[in-house]
């Protein structure tokens, strides 16, 4: 510390400067404070004495070096004389052995800390220590009764819950783990007991079926020990308890029982309706023994092809068997007091029912230039049934082409053959396709045979037999199509152009004008010849208006496709010529009319070819022959006289042989 004296005035020091220290001695004026409050700690119950807890820390702010201010002792105030606490560092023991968390688990522990080492007038400070015991396995597991008793249904399933066994452990946690054991039973293997982890209860479960009728009643011993066990307290005793169980079987009306799991029948396929083919039998299993009925779930027959008698069990057939149909038939038999199921199978056995065929559609042929006993195919046959040594077929030419074969088969003993020709060339020009009949039989009893015929067809072929030239059926043979096919193809052809023809035929015919326009345009002198038309497009052989108005007439028209002639018919042969009556004087009216409309058809250029019917709406003055129509006539056909039509030449002859004669020959 400095300290000089001045004036006030000036600031100037009248005297020198002096130095003083100044030493401050410590009081003790604080408190010991420990580092924590409160303090936590376990500690494994049943410890010895002088097992270490927790270390508890205290510290003073007053100064070490100077007395005792800062020399803290500790001291335990509460929790004792379970611990203890060392005065100078603060360790605290355990004082009490053996003590048992079951009993008591939680301690709390009061610890001073006070300076001036204890003396008089020292200050203090406290802390809170929670001391906690953990669990060890000093406590072996203990069943809650000496003896269990249980009642289960015979009914129940394997693997079912039979009885639940609970121990008690007052351990916790890994400690009070437990294994629970069958030790003991009158039923060996019947039941197992198994652990349940989450509550450690011991679960009895069913491991063979119970019956009622054998056996009523059950014991078990069983015994149930820690999982994890000390050493340290196995002097005490064992870990385990045993205890008695006692399990009762209760009775439940059960259904009929079969003598067998399942049902493996055979029968021929040759058998008969009603032909019995086997049995099957159930029995009730319980006491009072009620009387059992069969029958067939339909739901595994629908064909009912199978029934069984529902007294016996005797199984027997309602329809005729085919093994190459169905094999193996696979039925459901119901036995009912209330009811109970048990497969069959019926094996359907073979009978020889089926003649053998060819194995594959072959397509065989043979060169031109063939030698005789070349081998131009190899056959081989095939045969739905199944006997048991195995297939055996025979082959042979039919006898009825034995004496006039150009082909012979050759049994090569192994279910083959060999098709073989018998003479030098053949000649497709001659003849393009042999048919070869071959049969084939079998060797099982009743032997079956067949005749199948085999296609040879006259190829060309090159020196080293290979095929150049087949004639066209064999060639479409090979190409894949047969005869019938092509035959399918050229009919669908045919239709088709039919269906076109037929719809352009009726859109031409919609354009088609009718030949009267009005209903009442009736025409008795309408001639009708049996000569065929000019086609769809003879449709407009004049212009009728014309011909209802002569003075109308178009003298420049030319015909296009004939030449016009002067005659009053046409003697074209090609063209159909339009009949005109005879020169006749009392009708030159008309004989004229007719002559100028045939000359306008002919030089008409629009005119349709050849046949053309002509309406002409001009009767003219009358007619020798009167009228021809029955219309309005009150004279029957004998009073006309139609003789005249011989004189009308060549052309009117048929009517002549019609119309004229004597009455005699028309009555004749």
């Amino acid at each position: 510390m400095l300290n000089w004296t001045v004036n006030r005035q000036t600031n100037i020091a009248l005297e020198g400067e002096s130095e003083f220290i100044i030493k401050i001695h410590d009081i003790n004026d604080n408190e010991p404070r420990f580092t924590k409050n409160p303090y936590y700690a376990r500690v494994p119950e049943m410890s010895e004495i002088g097992a270490s807890v927790i270390q508890v820390t205290a510290t003073d702010a007053d100064d070490a070096t100077y007395g005792n201010s800062a020399k803290v002792v500790y001291s335990i105030l509460e929790g004792q004389p379970y611990f203890s606490v060392d005065a100078e560092t603060g360790l605290i023991k355990t004082a009490l052995p053996g003590m048992d968390r079951e009993v008591k688990e939680q301690y709390q522990v009061v610890i001073q800390a006070k300076d001036m080492a204890g003396q008089m007038g020292g200050l203090s400070g406290t802390t809170t220590v929670s001391i906690t015991l953990s669990d060890v396995n000093d406590n072996p597991p203990r069943f809650t009764k000496a003896l269990y008793e249980f009642r289960v249904r015979e009914s129940l399933e394997l693997g079912g819950t039979v009885g639940v066994l609970r121990a008690m452990d007052a351990d916790i946690g890994e400690n009070a783990e437990m294994e629970y054991r069958v030790i003991g039973s009158d039923g060996p293997g019947m039941f197992e007991i198994v652990t349940n982890k989450s509550n450690q209860e011991g679960v009895i479960r069913l491991r063979k079926p119970l019956d009622f009728e054998r056996k009523r009643q059950y014991s078990l011993r069983v015994q149930v020990e820690n999982s994890l066990v000390s050493s340290r307290f196995l002097a005490a005793g064992p870990f385990t308890d045993e205890a008695s169980v006692k399990v009762i079987v209760e009775d439940v009306d059960e259904p009929p029982v079969f003598d067998r799991g399942n049902y493996v029948l055979e029968v021929k396929e040759d058998a008969r309706r009603n032909t019995v083919i086997g049995s099957v039998s159930a029995a009730d299993p319980d006491d009072k023994r009620s009387p059992v009925r069969y029958s067939i779930d339909r739901r595994t027959d629908m064909d009912r092809i199978f029934d069984v008698h529902a007294g016996n069990g005797s199984l027997f057939t309602l329809k005729e068997l085919d093994r190459e149909e169905n094999a193996w038939h696979n039925i459901t038999v119901i036995a009912t007091e209330y009811s109970n199921r048990v497969p069959v199978y019926i094996r359907i056995l073979d009978v020889n029912d089926n003649a053998p065929t060819f194995a594959a559609n072959y397509e065989t042929i043979v060169c031109e230039n063939a030698k005789a006993n070349q081998k131009i195919q190899m056959i081989s046959a095939t045969d739905p049934d199944e006997p048991s040594d195995g297939h055996h077929f025979f082959f042979s030419l039919a006898q009825e082409a034995a004496g006039k074969a150009n082909f012979s088969v050759r049994d090569n003993k192994d279910n083959t053959a060999w098709i073989l020709t018998r003479r030098n060339s053949y000649h497709s020009l001659q003849k393009s396709v042999y048919h070869v009949p071959v049969v084939i039989s079998d060797g099982d009893f009743p032997r079956q045979s067949s005749t199948c015929t085999l296609t040879v067809r006259v190829c060309t072929c090159d020196r080293d037999g290979n095929m150049k030239l087949c004639n066209a059926e064999a060639l479409t043979a090979r190409a894949g199509l047969s005869t019938g096919a092509l035959v399918a193809i050229l009919l669908c052809v045919i239709i088709l152009l039919m269906i076109v023809v037929l719809f352009a035929a009726l859109r031409r015919q919609r354009k088609k004008e009718p030949l009267i326009i009005s209903k009442e345009d009736v025409r008795d002198n309408v001639v009708s010849y049996n000569d065929e038309g000019g086609g769809e497009e003879d449709t407009q052989a004049f212009d009728i208006g014309t011909l209802r108005n002569p003075e109308a007439v178009d003298e420049g028209k030319q015909r296009r496709d004939i030449i016009p002639t002067e005659s009053y018919y046409n003697p074209n042969p090609a063209r159909r010529p339009v009949l005109v009556p005879p020169r006749h004087d009392n009708n030159g009216d008309v004989r004229d009319f007719i002559n100028q409309r045939l000359q306008d058809n002919d030089s008409d250029p629009t005119a349709p070819p050849y046949d053309s019917l002509a309406t002409y709406a001009y009767e003219g003055s009358g007619s020798v022959a009167e009228s021809l129509s029955s219309l309005e006539s009150a004279t029957t056909e004998g009073d006309h006289d139609y003789n005249y039509l011989s004189e009308w030449g060549p052309r009117f002859k048929k009517l002549a042989d019609m119309y004229g004669g004597d009455d005699s020959d028309r009555e004749s």
